[in-house]
């Protein structure tokens, strides 16, 4: 390899200051994590046994409006104050959808070099505030780097978002924002309810807030065991709705515990009740 991508100040320059993200490092040839990917011990996932969260069933969230719906709202407000997530099926999103949203971030972040638009969206130089496009969280801050690149696509209106939203993803990312909206909601009115709050149309849309769709890559990684992808933390604001690939990757932890996975469900999707709703803080992903 000709760059030293041991040598910090190489490596952040090809990779957040030109754009080429983790992935351009792979697609160089790049064989063993470099050093600034590194995580220390205390910062990496021990997931001891391969340990899953059992405590996160699937619920099924066509039952909320029939005879089950005390029951249904009882597991949603449980899981929100104890683990803070969980999974949701028969959510009223297609799986074609979601299918179609985990295609469209391949295209996206797969573009052939010789092809390859992605750094426009860089932050700096990027021709919308709506869209920013790199690689961890805050590099230019961070001991380690993060092994990830990713997409940020705020939302104000449809027509600004067809027009600066990345080509490759635009239409589909609008589609699933829209069809989680009703979603989202509805159980943020089931959580408001638990408490005796009844939410006007005008509140709701308040209390929902800033939307935005995030894309995250992660790149074939040589020592997975090195790295992490996304640290350890708490989201901000009301709800985070995630979809999972056949991969795998997410990781919840009690404050006296391990590790453990919340394994993927091809057509759910998981709901992380954000630090502006949730009542305990024993959990952090």
């Amino acid at each position: 390899m000709a760059a030293n991508y041991e040598d910090r100040d190489t490596l952040f320059n090809f990779v957040v200051k030109e754009g080429n993200a983790v992935k351009g490092l792979i697609d160089s040839g790049m064989s063993c994590v470099p050093q600034p990917f590194v995580q220390p011990l205390s910062e990496r996932i021990a997931t001891p046994n391969g340990q899953t969260c059992e405590a996160v069933q699937p619920i099924d969230l066509s039952q909320i409006e029939g005879p089950c719906h005390t029951e249904v709202a009882k597991q949603i407000v449980e899981a929100a104050e104890t683990l803070g997530f969980f999974q949701v099926v028969n959510h009223g999103v297609s799986v074609e959808l979601l299918e179609l949203l985990k295609m469209s971030a391949h295209e996206f972040f797969e573009q052939p070099p010789e092809n390859e638009n992605k750094a426009v969206y860089l932050k700096e130089v990027s021709p919308s505030k709506l869209v920013k496009y790199g690689t961890s969280f805050v590099p230019e801050k961070e001991k380690a780097i993060e092994w990830k690149d990713y997409v940020s696509m705020l939302y104000t209106n449809d027509d600004e978002a067809l027009q600066h939203w990345p080509l490759q993803c635009r239409e589909v990312a609008l589609d699933f924002l829209q069809s989680s909206m009703a979603m989202v909601k509805r159980i943020v009115e089931v959580l408001m309810e638990d408490v005796g709050v009844i939410l006007e149309e005008e509140r709701m849309n308040s209390l929902v807030g800033t939307k935005m769709v995030n894309m995250n890559y992660y790149p074939t990684c040589p020592s997975p065991e090195l790295t992490i992808g996304v640290g350890r933390h708490s989201d901000m604001g009301m709800l985070t709705v995630l979809l999972q690939d056949s991969i795998g990757g997410l990781y919840v932890k009690p404050d006296n515990g391990d590790w453990a996975e919340i394994p993927p469900l091809n057509g759910a999707l998981v709901i992380n009740v954000g630090d502006t709703l949730q009542n305990s803080k024993q959990w952090e992903v």
